[in-house]
């Protein structure tokens, strides 16, 4: 079973998440915040990351470029409600952008597109 680690700092966005990559057959692990994402990856050796842009403490792109030096193979998805942060350089180290929407169609393709 492939395991994702979904990191963002609103509870909704959890819940929401983990119920429907459950129910594609992932495993789900979870973290609020940059600081906890990075102590789990290197618990829970993740196969991909979902992972929030605007976040308390360490912002998305920060964390994305500590994963990105600790295991540049890992495929992480960046996650977020703003279209301009795709324009933001550190965006560009991610293996994926998607803005957050109601249909999560978009992030399955993207995370069966990684996964495969």
């Amino acid at each position: 079973m492939k395991k994702i680690l979904l990191v963002d700092d609103e509870q909704g966005i959890h819940l929401l998440y983990r119920e429907e990559f459950e129910e594609e057959g992932f495993e789900v692990h979870s973290a609020l915040t940059g600081e906890e994402a990075l102590e789990k990856m290197s618990i829970v050796g993740p196969d991909l990351v979902i992972l929030d842009i605007n976040m308390p403490g360490m912002n998305g792109i920060e964390v994305l470029r500590q994963m990105k030096e600790a295991n540049p193979k890992l495929p992480v998805i960046l996650s977020s409600a703003y279209h301009e942060y795709k324009q933001d350089l550190g965006a560009w180290a991610s293996d994926d952008y998607i803005v957050k929407s109601a249909d999560l169609e978009e992030l399955k393709a993207a995370v069966r597109r990684h996964l495969s």
